[in-house]
C-alpha cells in the first residue's frame, strides 16, 4: 500500500532542507528505470515483488514495448529515514520528500535529460559494472556538471558479474576500481569550482553497488555498521578498511596494509564472498544450508518465500538482506544537496539578471515568501487530448492555483512585450509518474506541474509575479537537430490536422523543430533516426488522431561558411549601392579564428556578455585584434548564432542610424546563406566603409536592408564559400572477433575509427569513430548485418566539419550536395554569380 498521503507530501514541501530533487542519468540500458522501481516500491506505490519488472516510470506503451525510456518522467516520493542513520545537520525530522526524475539514456533523447537536469540539484549516475563508463555516461555527466548538479554513483547489474561472468572477487574489485576511476576522470575534467570536489569514492559513501533488476544494493557503510559491532571498532574506521589495500589476517587477528599469500582483500572477504555464498546456495537449491546462513544474518523468510527456487529465491533473500531503496536513500539524503543549499551556488548560473536584485536574492535564499520565479523546462502531454501540463521547478516564492503571473518565453526581451503574457494559472499539480495529484500551492525548492499555460508556452519559459524580474536562462542542449524529414498528409483535406499536429509535436519534445519552408514543405528536424521515428509516431497517432502522413527520406542540415579571402583584402571587399543610388556599403567576409564558433555555441561567449570581458577573452584566447573585439554589432542568426557582424569603419557619419537595418539584414542573410539557404556558421562580416545620404528619408530600412543583404551575400561568395557537414561520434561495442568488419563498414561510410580499446576481463572491445551524419542512415542495420548482430552503435552529434571540395565548381561532390539541396528547397539549381549581388570594386 502507498505509505503516504498527498497532505503529508504537501507538509514536507515547506521544509526545504528535507527535500531532494534528483535525476537518474546513465547510458542506454544501464538500468535506470529498473533501479527507480526499487525506490517507487519502497514508497509503497508498487509491490516490492514487481520492482524491477514494472518499470513504472516508463509511462508510454512504446517505452514498455521497446524497453527503453523515451521521455523523462517525474515522480514525488515520501520516505522516512531509518533511525540507525545519522541525519544531515540542517534536516528537520526524519521525513523526506524525493522529487525523482527518471531520464532516457539513448543519445537521441538527451534533450530530455537536459530538461530534467535543469529542475533538479543532484544526479544518481548509474553505470553498468560490465560495460563501464560509455559515451552517453560522459555526455550526461558533462551536462550535469555544467548545470552545477552534484553527482552520486551506483555501479549496477552486479548480478551479471556474479551469474553471467562468474568473476572472482578480486577481479570484481579491480573492475569496480576501473569504472570508478573512469567516472572520476570525467568529473574532474568538467568540474565547476563553485561546486567543489565532485569526485565519488565508495569509502565516502558516494557510491552504491546495486542489482536493479533484483532490487538489492549496498553501500560500504551498510556493511561497516554490521561489522563494526563484531570487530568492536568505530563505523567510520570500518568503512575505510572495507575499501582499498586493507587485508585481515585471521591467524594474528589484525589488519594489514600489504597483500600476503593467503590473505584476501577486506572488500572481497567481508562483502563479495557473503553475497556470492547466498547466490550460490540459492541457485543450487541448497535450502538447508541457506536457512542456516539466513538465521545467522537474522533474516526471516515467509512460508511463500520458502517455496521459491533459484533466481526468485535469490532475489527475495538479497532484497530482504540488502534492500536497494535503503542504500540509495541513504546516499541521496546524506550526499545530495537540498534546494536550500543548491540554489546558493546555482543561482548565478540560472538567473539572467543581477544576483542581488529581488528575484536573484529570492532564488539564492530559496525564499518561499520571495517573488515567484519558476522555470518550465518541458511540456508534458496530459490525459485530456491535445492539452499539455507545463512541468517545471519553483526556484523562489510559492506558486498557487488561480495566481496571476507574467509568462516570459525564450524570446522575451526585457522592457518589450515580445513573447510576454500575463495570465492566471488554472491548477497546480504534483507529478506522480503515470498520475497527477492536485495541490493548492507549491513552495520553492519543488517540482510542479501547471495547467492552463499550454497556449502561451511552446517548450520552456519563466513565470514570475515581479514586474521587473528578468527570465531564467534558457537551456543548452548537447545535441543538435541535424536530421530532417518533410511530411505531408496522404489526404489533402488533413492539412489543417497536420499544421495543428506539428504545433503540438513541437510542444511535446524539448528539441524537435518544426518549420515550413518557402516551398511549402512541412519540415521536422530531430537528433537522429530513432528520435525522428518516435516524433513521427506521436504526430500520427496522438496529435493527428491516426490520420495518415507521407514522410520523405531523411536529409541532413548543412552549414555554410567561408574559407578565406581569395585575393588581397581589397579584392575581397564588395560594394553594394542602394536602389536609390544614394547609399553605398563596403563589406568583406573572413572565417572565424579556430574554436571560436564552438565557444559561441557552448555559450562561453554570447551577446549578453560584458563587452570589456568579452573583448579581453576574444583577444587573449582567439587572437582577435583589440579593435575588432570591441566593435561587435551582433551575433546571428537568431541573435545568438556563431556569426558576427563587425563595425570596422573609421569616423562615418549617421552610421548608428542604419545599425538596426544592417543587423536585420545580417540576421536574414546568416539564416539563409547564398549557397543553398542553410544557416551560416563561423563567418565574420566586416563593414569597412559606408557612404550615406545626408537626408534620413533616403536611408530608411527599405533602402538599407536589401542593400546590406546583397553586400553580405557578395562578400560570402568572394571569400571562398564552403560547406560544413555534421559529424556523429559513434561508439560501438562488439566482440574483438568482428572489429575488422566494423572498420570496413565505417570506412565505406566515409567515417574513420580513431580509438579501439579492449575491455579488460571480457572478449569485448570499445570502438570510437567519427561518422558523417549524411552517411548514418541505415548504418546500424549494415553494421549488424556485417557482424551478425553482434555490434551495437550509439551515435551522438559531435561537431561540424569542413567538406573538402568546391561548392561552385560543376561536377564536384560538394557542388552536387548544394544543387540537390537547392532543388529540394524549390530554388534555381545553380548558385547565383557574384555579379548578381553587387558592383565589383
Amino acid at each position: 500500500m502507498v505509505n503516504f498521503t498527498i497532505d503529508q507530501l504537501r507538509g514536507i514541501m515547506d521544509k526545504k532542507n528535507n527535500i531532494r530533487n534528483m535525476s537518474v542519468i546513465a547510458h542506454v540500458d544501464h538500468g535506470k528505470s529498473t533501479l527507480t522501481d526499487s525506490l517507487v516500491a519502497a514508497a509503497g506505490i508498487i509491490a516490492m515483488e514487481n520492482a524491477g519488472d514494472a518499470r513504472l516510470t516508463d509511462t508510454r506503451a512504446d517505452e514498455q514495448e521497446r524497453c527503453i525510456t523515451i521521455k523523462s518522467t517525474g515522480i514525488s516520493l515520501y520516505f522516512s529515514f531509518p533511525d540507525e542513520l545519522g541525519l544531515p545537520k540542517e534536516a528537520v525530522g526524519r521525513d523526506f520528500l524525493v522529487n525523482l526524475i527518471d531520464s532516457p539514456g539513448h543519445v537521441d533523447f538527451s534533450s530530455e535529460v537536459t530538461a530534467a537536469l535543469r529542475v533538479t540539484d543532484g544526479a544518481l549516475v548509474v553505470v553498468d559494472c560490465v560495460e563501464g563508463v560509455c559515451v552517453q555516461t560522459e555526455t550526461v555527466l558533462r551536462q550535469a556538471l555544467a548545470e552545477r548538479i552534484m553527482p552520486v554513483m551506483t555501479i549496477n547489474k552486479l548480478d551479471r558479474a556474479f551469474l553471467e561472468l562468474q568473476l572472482e572477487p578480486e577481479d570484481m574489485y579491480q573492475n569496480f576500481c576501473r569504472v570508478i576511476e573512469n567516472a572520476n576522470v570525467i568529473m574532474a575534467t568538467y568540474q565547476d569550482d563553485a561546486l567543489g570536489d565532485v569526485q565519488v569514492f565508495p569509502e565516502k559513501g558516494k557510491i552504491a553497488f546495486s542489482a536493479g533488476l533484483h532490487g538489492w544494493a549496498f553501500t560500504l557503510t551498510r556493511f561497516a555498521r554490521m561489522y563494526a559491532k563484531k570487530f568492536k571498532v568505530d563505523t567510520d574506521k570500518m568503512v575505510e578498511r572495507l575499501w582499498g589495500d586493507s587485508f585481515f589476517d585471521r591467524e594474528n587477528k589484525k589488519w594489514v596494509k600489504k597483500e600476503k599469500p593467503g590473505l584476501s582483500r577486506a572488500f572481497c572477504e567481508f562483502i563479495i564472498k557473503p553475497v556470492k555464498k547466498i547466490i550460490e546456495l540459492a541457485m543450487s537449491n541448497k535450502t538447508a544450508d541457506l536457512d542456516k546462513l539466513l538465521t545467522s544474518l537474522d533474516i526471516k523468510l515467509s512460508a511463500d518465500d520458502k517455496q521459491l527456487q533459484q533466481k526468485p529465491l535469490m532475489k527475495r533473500v538479497l532484497q530482504k538482506w540488502l534492500p536497494a531503496d535503503q542504500a540509495l536513500l541513504e546516499m541521496m539524503v546524506l550526499h545530495l544537496p537540498s534546494p536550500a543549499q543548491a540554489q546558493k551556488y546555482r543561482a548565478e548560473l540560472l538567473y539572467q539578471g543581477a544576483i542581488d536584485d529581488a528575484a536573484g536574492t529570492g532564488i539564492k535564499n530559496c525564499d518561499p515568501n520571495g517573488p515567484l520565479m519558476l522555470y518550465v523546462s518541458k511540456m508534458v502531454p496530459s490525459t485530456d487530448k491535445g492539452r499539455f501540463i507545463a512541468f517545471g521547478r519553483v526556484f523562489s516564492g510559492t506558486v498557487k492555483s488561480g495566481q496571476k503571473v507574467r509568462i516570459m518565453g525564450p524570446n522575451y526581451e526585457p522592457g518589450s512585450k515580445k513573447d510576454l503574457f500575463v495570465k492566471s494559472i488554472q491548477r497546480t499539480l504534483l507529478m506522480m509518474g503515470r498520475r497527477v495529484e492536485a495541490v493548492e500551492s507549491v513552495p520553492c525548492g519543488n517540482t510542479v506541474g501547471l495547467v492552463g499555460l499550454d497556449q502561451y508556452l511552446v517548450k520552456s519559459g519563466t513565470l514570475t509575479d515581479l514586474d521587473d524580474a528578468l527570465p531564467l536562462k534558457d537551456m543548452k542542449y548537447s545535441v543538435s537537430p541535424v536530421v530532417r524529414v518533410a511530411v505531408e498528409p496522404k489526404n489533402p483535406s488533413d492539412i489543417a490536422k497536420l499544421v495543428e499536429g506539428l504545433k503540438r509535436l513541437s510542444k511535446s519534445d524539448p528539441l524537435v523543430q518544426t518549420s515550413i519552408e518557402e516551398s511549402g514543405e512541412h519540415i521536422i528536424a530531430g537528433a537522429g533516426e530513432l528520435h525522428l521515428e518516435i516524433c513521427l509516431k506521436d504526430l500520427r497517432e496522438d496529435f493527428m488522431n491516426g490520420a495518415e502522413i507521407r514522410v520523405s527520406t531523411p536529409v541532413v542540415s548543412y552549414r555554410e561558411t567561408v574559407g578565406g579571402i581569395m585575393d588581397a583584402e581589397r579584392n575581397g571587399v564588395c560594394l553594394s549601392k542602394s536602389p536609390n543610388k544614394h547609399n553605398r556599403l563596403y563589406i568583406y567576409a573572413e572565417p572565424f579564428p579556430e574554436n571560436l564558433a564552438e565557444a559561441i555555441e557552448d555559450g562561453k561567449i554570447g551577446p549578453r556578455d560584458d563587452a570589456k570581458a568579452r573583448s579581453k577573452l576574444l583577444r587573449d584566447e582567439f587572437g582577435m585584434s583589440e579593435d575588432a573585439a570591441k566593435k561587435i554589432w551582433c551575433f546571428g542568426p537568431d541573435t545568438t548564432g556563431a556569426n558576427l557582424l563587425m563595425d570596422r569603419t573609421k569616423a562615418v557619419q549617421y552610421l548608428n542610424e542604419i545599425k538596426d537595418s544592417c543587423v536585420g539584414a545580417f540576421q536574414w542573410a546568416t539564416k539563409e546563406g547564398v549557397l543553398c539557404e542553410e544557416n551560416m556558421r563561423g563567418v565574420s562580416f566586416n563593414i569597412l566603409d559606408v557612404t550615406l545620404h545626408a537626408d534620413a528619408i533616403h536611408r530608411g530600412g527599405g533602402q538599407i536592408i536589401p542593400t546590406c543583404r546583397r553586400a553580405l551575400y557578395g562578400a560570402q561568395l568572394m571569400a571562398d564559400p564552403k560547406i560544413q557537414e555534421p559529424i556523429y561520434l559513434a561508439e560501438i561495442q562488439a566482440p574483438e572477433t568482428v572489429s575488422g568488419s566494423i572498420w570496413s563498414v565505417v570506412t565505406l561510410k566515409r567515417g574513420h575509427v580513431f580509438e579501439e580499446v579492449p575491455r579488460p576481463g571480457t572478449p569485448m572491445v570499445n570502438l570510437k569513430a567519427y561518422l558523417p551524419v549524411a552517411e548514418s542512415f541505415g548504418f546500424t542495420a549494415e553494421l549488424r548485418k556485417a557482424t551478425s548482430g553482434q555490434a551495437f552503435p550509439q551515435c551522438v552529434f559531435d561537431h561540424w566539419e569542413l567538406m573538402s571540395g568546391k561548392p561552385l565548381e560543376d561536377g564536384d561532390r560538394v557542388n552536387k550536395i548544394v544543387k540537390d539541396t537547392r532543388i529540394r528547397k524549390g530554388l534555381k539549381e545553380n548558385v547565383p554569380g557574384i555579379d548578381h549581388f553587387f558592383d565589383k570594386l
